[in-house]
């Protein structure tokens, strides 16, 4: 595994050639082939980074989220919804929901948004994905706390042998105490290492 600074962001490469990377900015920019939404079990885009997503990429995407929620049901941390990008620059958008900050089994439920939203991106076969601080907005997870369970999710997930496509992670982190926090949480992760 190698550890090197990128322009502002921070990237690591692991044994299986995934790429980790923290960066600053806005997710509805990302030319990735995935994004994630930090999305709720309704897929109702209405504010926060689901916002932000539904009015750049247009009205295609809360059209095909409430076509899926009509076909397939509400969805949770363990199953994600995929959508189009619409008019953003990627070609799908994976709608994550991650845990409501007092709901109960919140870290493992966090983790297991993060990890499932990569496990769509891999079925997708999709080589790079961009994903947000998922939960930290208005589900209120405290915000130190959801960057260590980033770091030790997303490890374990590179690190896995089955994972074939995806070779590029982006963490992107729209404000600059969000990543401080990241970046904090990265480079005390990987220090240990």
């Amino acid at each position: 595994m190698k550890e090197s600074a990128q322009g502002l962001g921070l990237t690591v490469t692991f044994e299986s050639n995934i790429s980790l990377e923290i960066v600053q900015g806005d997710i509805t920019c990302m030319e990735t082939d995935a994004i994630v939404n930090a999305a709720n079990k309704h897929l109702r885009h209405g504010g926060g980074v689901a916002g932000a997503i539904s009015r750049r990429g247009g009205p295609a995407i809360q059209a095909e989220s409430d076509d899926w929620i009509t076909q397939h049901g509400l969805i949770d941390a363990d199953h994600p919804a995929v959508t189009s990008g619409g008019k953003l620059p990627c070609k799908h958008v994976i709608h994550a929901v991650g845990p409501v900050w007092g709901e109960g089994e919140e870290d493992k439920k966090l983790a297991r948004a993060i990890t499932s939203a990569l496990e769509k991106a891999e079925e997708l076969r999709l080589s790079s994905i961009s994903l947000p601080a998922i939960s930290t907005g208005i589900f209120g997870f405290p915000l130190e706390r959801a960057a260590g369970i980033f770091m030790q999710t997303l490890d374990q997930f590179c690190r896995r042998t089955d994972i074939s496509q995806l070779s590029r992670i982006l963490i992107v982190l729209f404000d600059d105490h969000t990543h401080a926090v990241f970046t904090q949480a990265f480079n005390d992760y990987y220090r240990k290492k």
